[in-house]
């Protein structure tokens, strides 16, 4: 006999001994060693049968997957579903003595940390962590947790503050600027210095921090002030100083004011030792405070435009004796005018500005002053019309002549933009420029054309719409109009609906603005009249697309008018089977774990939702019953269930599992497997 036969029969003979005695004595004895597979820690203990299933011996796997590994031939444990996420072999963590401990290696983990890390599969992150995201490789290496490789700060979350505290991590220094702000609004995360500065929220005045030590302070050259920086200087920088603070500043005047750190007494400045503020304010050089008390020369000597201020221009012709008309005390108002120093014409002062002019009342004429008045008065004057050049109304006012009567119309006083020197009556012609107060006051159909029968209603003014020039054309504007858009847009008084107009109630202004008819603003579905059809048809307006769902129903049904979408569906009115929408494209359809059937879903399902179906119809399902039965997605054979290669059908119907209908075809086993007094 070969050897291969002889091995053979040796095997056979081995199976049947296993399958007649109970256990076989020889297990105990036989090596295992010699199949070239040797046995080891808990592999040495499980009856053979657990791996030799039916007596199958040749073709057992030789590798972990092979047995751990659900719905494998060998019922051995396999991953559970807390298990970490892996696809590296069993052997590479544990050992055939047991599954614990492991040797865990990190190669060949498919996820990131947080996957395993969450505090339930692997340790997670302990209370004390500082609040960040779940990316644990960010700042750890897989090496161990400490030290961190580096902080993320990208992954950080909360304010910096939360761990920059001077226990979690770097805070604020001693000598640090005084905030509360957050880190973030100065510094970067990557480095504390270069800082962004920003003087927001700071809390104490600037010399706390600007005193030469903590921040720059006063240079060697600043004068001598206070340590008050910002009553000088704002936070936008040094320089310029936003201004001079002179109730800050320490010192005489002339410690300043010598001609180079600040402005000093020019070359033509009165001659003086006495310091500044004798003379002048800290506000302002002038107004000055001038004390004559000792001057011993006439007021010109000084006030010659050179020494000090003099006649500026504007001063009238005179001679140069100041003190003829004005006073040590100031230079206006002067005591009096003595005529005898004036030089020139009348008006040279007398124009109302320099001096007394002519008053409103005063008949208009150019010749001079002295024509008519004396310098002692102004009355009695020696009145003539001669060079009389202004309106009429400075005399025809009603006092000096006859002004405009009680039943003149409201307009200012020149009367000659309307009448001519002939005579009052009749008008030459209106002049509306010259017309005051609002149109209706005249246009009122009495004394002027007023508005016609078929005039818009409206409260507002002619000149609203109208111009002074004629009444057409006109200039509309909606502003004021008291009716609604209707009583105007009626197709007769103004344009009103087009044909092609959709139906709609007659309130325009509902989806109209006053500036013109298209485009409409809005459409108020309130005010539209019909069905939605009526407009949704795809041309006057969307309609249903072509992937929309058939349907007879009216866009109402699931649609609401503010927007298509989220619509409020309902399968009333569908009137094709599920799979003419549920095909996966036009809305949701099978699932790739959906077992293989037909595509009528409603054998199964209901329309209120997939799960849970509401049968399983077999008479749409396709396939073997394995396909379905196999223990995960449906029962499968328990583990008492007689040894069989046949297909659920052979034995079981449909509707149920028992009675079933035995058949002994396609029995691989003896006939003891099952007929043993238990089975």
């Amino acid at each position: 006999m070969s050897r291969p036969a002889a091995l053979l029969s040796w095997v056979l003979a081995a199976g049947v001994a296993l399958l007649t005695c109970a256990p076989w004595a020889g297990a105990a004895s036989f090596d295992h060693f010699t199949t070239g597979y040797e046995l080891t820690g808990e592999h040495k203990v499980v009856p053979c049968d657990s791996c030799h299933v039916d007596a199958v011996f040749e073709g057992t796997p030789r590798d972990c997957v092979g047995c751990h590994t659900a719905g494998t031939r060998v019922a051995a444990t396999p991953k559970p579903d807390s298990h970490i996420p892996s696809g590296d072999f069993c052997s590479e963590c544990h050992t055939t003595s047991g599954w614990l401990p492991a040797k865990f290696s990190h190669d060949g983990i498919a996820d990131g940390c947080g996957s395993c890390h969450n505090g339930t599969t692997a340790t997670g992150r302990p209370p004390d962590h500082i609040s960040t995201t779940a990316v644990c490789e960010a700042c750890h290496v897989v090496a161990g947790w400490s030290p961190a490789t580096r902080v993320d700060h990208s992954q950080v979350l909360g304010s910096c503050s939360t761990c920059h505290d001077g226990t979690g991590a770097t805070g604020k220094g001693p000598g640090h600027i005084s905030t509360s702000e957050d880190c973030s609004t100065c510094h970067a995360t990557t480095g504390w210095t270069p800082a962004r500065f920003n003087h927001d929220q700071i809390v104490d005045n600037c010399f706390s921090c600007h005193n030469g030590t903590t921040a720059t302070g006063k240079n060697p050259q600043h004068i001598t002030t206070t340590n008050t920086c910002e009553s000088c200087h704002s936070p936008g920088g040094w320089s310029p100083a936003t201004r001079v603070d002179h109730a800050e500043v320490l010192g005489a005047c002339s410690t300043c004011h010598d001609g180079t750190t600040a402005p000093g007494k020019g070359p033509q400045h009165i001659p003086t030792v006495e310091e500044c503020g004798t003379c002048h304010a800290t506000t302002a050089w002038t107004p000055v405070n001038f004390d004559h008390t000792g001057i011993v020369d006439n007021c010109f000597s000084c006030h010659n435009g050179t020494t000090a201020t003099g006649k500026n221009p504007q001063h009238i012709t005179t001679t140069d004796t100041c003190e003829s008309c004005h006073a040590t005390s100031g230079w206006a108002p002067p005591t009096r005018v003595d005529h005898a120093e004036v030089l020139g014409a009348c008006s040279t002062c007398h124009d109302g500005i320099v001096a007394t002019g002519k008053h409103p009342e005063h008949v208009p004429t150019v010749l001079e002053c002295d024509a008519c008045h004396a310098t002692t008065a102004w009355k009695p004057a020696n009145f003539t019309h001669e060079g009389v050049v202004d309106n009429c109304f400075s005399c025809h006012n009603g006092t000096q002549a006859t002004g405009k009567n009680p039943e003149h119309i409201t307009t200012t006083n020149t009367c000659e933009s309307c009448h001519a020197t002939s005579g009052w009556k009749p008008p030459t012609r209106v002049d509306h420029a010259e017309v005051l107060g609002a149109c209706s006051t005249c246009h009122n159909g009495t004394t002027a054309t007023g508005k016609h029968p078929e005039h818009v209603p409206t409260t507002e003014d002619c000149g609203t719409c109208h111009a002074t020039t004629a009444w057409r054309p006109v200039n509309f504007d909606h502003t004021g109009i008291v009716d609604n858009c209707f009583s105007c847009h009626n197709g007769t008084r103004a344009g009103g609906k087009n044909p092609q107009h959709i139906t709609t109630t007659n309130t325009c202004e509902s989806c109209h603005a006053t500036s013109g008819w298209t485009p409409a603003t809005r459409v108020d579905h309130t005010e539209v009249l019909g069905a939605c059809s009526t407009c949704h048809d795809g041309t006057t307006a969307t309609g249903k697309g072509p992937q929309h769902i058939p349907t007879t129903q009216q866009c109402d049904t699931c649609h609401a008018t503010t927007a298509w979408t989220p619509a409020n569906f309902s399968h009333a009115g569908i009137v094709d089977n599920c799979f003419s929408c549920h095909n996966g494209t036009t809305a949701t359809g099978k699932n790739p774990q959906h077992i293989t059937t037909t595509n009528t879903c409603e054998s199964c399902h209901a329309s209120t939702g997939w799960t849970p179906a509401t049968r399983v119809d077999h008479a749409e399902v396709l396939g073997v019953c394995s396909t379905c039965h196999d223990g995960t997605i449906a029962t499968g054979k328990g583990p008492q269930h007689i040894a069989t290669t046949q297909q659920c059908d052979a034995c079981h119907a449909t509707t149920a599992w028992t009675p079933a209908n035995f058949s002994h075809a396609g029995i691989v086993d003896n006939c003891f497997s099952c007929h043993n007094g238990t089975t």
